[in-house]
């Protein structure tokens, strides 16, 4: 949050505005560092003044390497989390059962599966033999991603790609002018400035009129933009808000599973999704890291029902009364015509995805493409699994190119971005920079057919922590739009080369002590 100082040099009075954390969030972080060390020192402290409590404390620890060794976890996960438990001891393990896992109260489970089933149902069998006709390699690509997420395959979905933020503003402030029954809307961070403001004015104005107007905000990703309490200044506007996993210095994980996702539905059948949040650089209105390049689409038609679902999802975990769901909310459009096929879907740590849904669909697109394979993300720190598709495509001769930041917004993030690039480059891959600035577009190309488009970066946080959402697209309109956008945008950039990115020894040991923790950061 942004507080403003007044101040005097020379008898010339400057304003300087600066970022400082509210105090509530002060106090969460406080009350879970005291707690983490009560829980240690007392463990601690018995193995020192209780008898033989040292052996139960050893057992307890060897018990603990093999619970992660058999663990369905990625081994990449794993790593850093043996390095723990075995170099600290006592500590170790104590801090991988407060924060290894995230877990769940019963409420929050049986909540979820309601809104899950209240929501709209679909038989996709038709759909996907038809796309099988056309495509058994897409049909396969398709009917694994509604599996494994809980979505839908939808056709006769308009979609509009935005390869800027600027050109995605207007429009998305005329549709939202236009809504008569509801406005959902949820995102990682909302800052005020002239983006948010000009989107809560048209918010006010609709909740006034009678509109149903609800907004999801990520409480950490909100933390140094927006006071500690804004819903309660959104509610007194008649705006339904809330904090998606409010902060309350439990120490059970809670600043792990953000959500990261950025939704707009407007009447159930109009959707916006991408990189884009509420902050003015993302409009560029503001300059933090160079120029900001981010996408967003547009959605319209029957599609935009599974935005719908995943945001009441969302808003219902986190409220005290359950929202009203019904048919209404899922408008049937049956005037809407468009080609391709279009899955929006919803990502998440398990167990509620039980399996990593935005890495496997990066995957797929990876082992099915024969020609190229563009990708876009502001961060490149990946697992090996997905190390190795990236390599494997490169080496069956598919051109694979990878477009991140040259000007970082966290610096340690960039070094551990830039340590992958001599793997991937000794296979084949071509990285490169985006000179101008800084690109948070989160997008994925595969031989002119197939895309993903949403909230998903190529990082640890994004793949395996965060609530995340994207569309899967098979040979949609908007698919040639994202191809122009990313050969425009490969001509503003730096094409790597192995001369750039030789280190001395002591940038190459950093380099490998980040890369062993970077699954937890």
């Amino acid at each position: 949050m942004k507080k403003s100082l007044e101040f005097s040099i020379n008898e010339k009075t400057l304003k300087r505005e600066y970022n400082y954390i509210p105090f509530r969030y002060i106090f969460a972080i406080l009350i879970t560092v005291l707690e983490v060390a009560a829980i240690v020192g007392i463990v601690m402290a018995l193995c020192v003044f209780v008898p033989y409590f040292y052996i139960l404390c050893y057992v307890t620890e060897i018990l603990c390497v093999i619970k992660i060794i058999a663990s369905d976890d990625n081994p990449d996960y794993k790593v850093p989390w043996l390095l723990f438990v075995m170099i600290l001891p006592v500590a170790g393990f104590m801090l991988y059962f407060i924060f290894y896992s995230r877990r769940l109260k019963k409420k929050f489970v049986t909540r979820l599966d309601e809104l899950k089933n209240s929501s709209y149902h679909r038989d996709d069998g038709e759909m996907l033999e038809q796309l099988k006709e056309e495509s058994p390699v897409a049909a396969s690509q398709a009917k694994m991603l509604t599996d494994i997420a809980e979505a839908h395959l939808f056709t006769n979905t308009k979609q509009t790609y935005f390869p800027i933020g600027e050109d995605m503003h207007p429009q998305m402030l005329d549709d939202l002018a236009k809504a008569e029954k509801f406005i959902y809307m949820e995102y990682f961070i909302i800052e005020e400035g002239k983006f948010w403001n000009s989107i809560l004015a048209i918010l006010k104005e609709k909740a006034a009129a009678g509109v149903d107007v609800k907004l999801v905000y990520d409480d950490i990703g909100c933390m140094m933009t927006l006071p500690g309490n804004y819903h309660k200044t959104l509610a007194s506007y008649g705006i339904q808000a809330t904090p998606f996993s409010r902060l309350k210095g439990a120490a059970d994980g809670e600043f792990n599973n953000r959500s990261h996702r950025k939704i707009t539905v407007i009447d159930g059948k109009i959707g916006y999704t991408g990189g884009i949040n509420l902050a003015d650089e993302y409009i560029n209105e503001v300059e933090k890291f160079g120029h900001w390049k981010d996408t967003a689409i547009r959605l319209e038609g029957e599609a935009v029902w599974e935005l719908t679902k995943l945001f009441l999802i969302d808003f219902g975990i986190n409220v005290k009364a359950m929202p009203n769901v019904n048919g209404e909310l899922f408008p049937t459009q049956s005037g809407v015509r468009a080609s391709g096929y279009v899955v929006p879907f919803g990502d998440g740590p398990s167990p509620l995805y039980k399996r990593r849904v935005g890495k496997s669909v990066i995957q797929n697109m990876l082992n099915s493409a024969t020609q190229y394979m563009y990708m876009t993300s502001p961060y490149l720190i990946i697992d090996n699994e997905l190390c190795q598709s990236i390599e494997n495509a490169a080496l069956r001769g598919v051109d694979v190119r990878i477009i991140v930041p040259h000007i970082p917004d966290k610096k340690l993030v960039f070094a551990m971005t830039r340590s992958f690039y001599p793997r991937l480059m000794k296979a084949g891959v071509k990285i490169y920079e985006y000179e101008p600035g800084f690109i948070h577009a989160k997008s994925y190309l595969a031989d002119d057919e197939t895309a993903m488009i949403g909230t998903i970066n190529l990082d640890y946080r994004s793949l395996v922590h965060h609530f995340e959402n994207g569309v899967w697209l098979y040979r949609c309109e908007a698919i040639k739009d994202l191809k122009a956008d990313i050969e425009n945008t490969l001509e503003k950039c730096i094409q790597i080369t192995p001369e750039m990115i030789k280190t001395n020894i002591a940038q190459r040991f950093f380099r490998s002590v980040v890369r062993i923790f970077a699954p937890m950061m």
